[in-house]
């Protein structure tokens, strides 16, 4: 019988759900990028160890460890990691969600989720449902609902001149060109950009950069880049700068968080 627990290579995405609740767990080696898909289903997405970036059409979201991802039903998304993932997740059904309902989020996993997704991770993936797992697995998905969200996704927006914008600045976070000089590069008048971007993201473009260089200042913190070399390769004009900006976005400076990710921590925001 097969095991939540089991490692394996990447599952292929199964089409129906066996359970109310069913979970996976597997290793994603580094670089693997999951293709695009949806379900019909809630789907709780969570990496006990390595930073997982996972995209939708409309948001980019950053999952350091101890944190996870709400992914609501029909939303098309896919997954990446620079570094090997030990990928847990949860589908949950309609059905024991009792009408909940959530937008796309990333949320903080309490000591006690964790502990229970570690403890469901040793279930048969057929289990009884009136027994002590289908219970436990109900005080989990209780607890989902509670967790509280975390500052670790960005908005992208729909228009095709923007998304030139933001799929450049994603590839480049330290490209320090000023709205007027991306104006000309997409063929569009700063009026028009600035009205854009707050309509489409709700953030204003310089914002949105800024959120998009603290994001992109984690996984280079995980692969031990020093927060000098780390400022400058974000375009910062000082580290003092973009250490006070990281410490006010993320409630810790970026060498406490570093320290923080070796004991498989997570900063809160």
């Amino acid at each position: 019988m097969p095991y939540m627990g089991q490692e394996q290579p990447v599952p292929p995405v199964p089409t129906l759900l066996s359970q109310p609740v069913q979970g996976r767990m597997f290793s994603i080696p580094a670089g693997y990028h999951v293709e695009m898909h949806s379900h019909a289903w809630v789907q709780f997405t969570y990496a006990s160890a390595g930073i997982m970036q996972v995209l939708t059409e409309r948001h980019s979201y950053l999952l350091p460890p101890q944190c996870a991802l709400w992914i609501p039903p029909g939303v098309r998304h896919t997954a990446y990691s620079a570094q090997t993932l030990a990928f847990r997740g949860l589908y949950l059904d309609d059905s024991v969600l009792d009408g909940y309902r959530r937008d796309g989020a990333v949320v903080q996993v309490t000591p006690l989720v964790r502990e229970l997704i570690d403890k469901a991770s040793g279930f048969p993936l057929e289990y009884p449902a009136d027994g002590p797992q289908a219970r436990l697995l109900r005080v989990l998905v209780d607890e989902l609902r509670e967790l509280p969200e975390a500052p670790f996704s960005l908005p992208l927006p729909s228009d095709p001149r923007l998304r030139r914008i933001t799929d450049a600045l994603q590839a480049e976070p330290g490209d320090n060109r000023s709205i007027e000089a991306w104006a000309q590069q997409v063929g569009a008048s700063r009026r028009t950009l600035v009205r854009l971007f707050q309509a489409q993201t709700q953030l204003s473009f310089q914002a949105w950069r800024q959120r998009l260089r603290l994001l992109a200042a984690l996984p280079l913190l995980a692969e031990g880049m020093s927060v000098t070399v780390l400022a400058n390769e974000l375009g910062y004009d000082s580290v003092s700068a973009f250490i006070a900006l990281f410490q006010r976005h993320y409630g810790k400076t970026p060498g406490v968080y570093a320290a923080g990710l070796g004991r498989g921590g997570v900063v809160t925001g």
